[in-house]
């Protein structure tokens, strides 16, 4: 159970640079989640994925490290969200246009590894959030936000009388869920800044949405 649960919690990167395969893979049970994705060049090539190119080339063209693709996370999400495991050559040509044409590339990936079966609870700020397992079940947590997502929630409408749309999160939701109700049965705690502290402006109407797992 343990090392399952640290394996699900860990945050996983992998990258690969241009002309190399990119793989992802998740223990039994659970799937790719994409948390975030770069590809593109912002570090020198002595740093990260060497130059291909022969010296006297690389030496006449500038490489450019201010590039980047914006088509990079939906790409990942479109091939790999959701599957066990995914593996693909890595080349400008899968994200569109060559942002910078004659730079080599790379791919960096972010993901966690989301149990197949899993259930999400929400609570409005000051309402109690309960969860509970069945007999001879353990809770586990997979993930904690209390906060404001930018999304906002449909459980909790925001009364947003002339507030800004922002995202705000607390930095502690996840550990003090894990604190409160991991491999526990049954646990409740309020969704409260007395609870998880205020990340948002004064006044700004907050949720806690918990995903877990038996």
């Amino acid at each position: 159970f343990a090392g399952y649960i640290s394996q699900v919690l860990k945050n996983y990167t992998d990258h690969a640079c241009d002309g190399e395969y990119v793989s992802l893979r998740c223990p039994h049970r659970t799937t790719i989640s994409i948390q975030s994705s770069f590809y593109g060049r912002i570090v020198p090539s002595h740093q990260m994925c060497p130059s291909r190119y022969p010296h006297s080339y690389a030496t006449l063209v500038k490489e450019d490290v201010a590039c980047s693709v914006g088509t990079s996370l939906q790409k990942m999400l479109d091939e790999c969200q959701d599957r066990r495991s995914c593996q693909f050559l890595v080349n400008s040509r899968l994200f569109g246009a060559d942002p910078c044409p004659g730079t080599g590339k790379y791919l960096i990936v972010w993901y966690k590894c989301r149990p197949n079966e899993y259930k999400s609870k929400v609570a409005c700020e000051d309402d109690k959030l309960r969860l509970s397992c069945k007999k001879s079940m353990v809770i586990a947590i997979y993930s904690a936000i209390f906060g404001r997502t930018q999304g906002g929630s449909l459980e909790c409408p925001y009364q947003t009388l002339g507030m800004p749309m922002i995202e705000c999160q607390s930095a502690t939701a996840l550990q003090l869920m894990i604190k409160r109700c991991h491999g526990k049965r049954s646990c409740s705690i309020y969704a409260s800044t007395y609870e998880f502290g205020d990340p948002c402006y004064p006044g700004i109407r907050k949720h806690l949405n918990v995903i877990y797992t038996c």
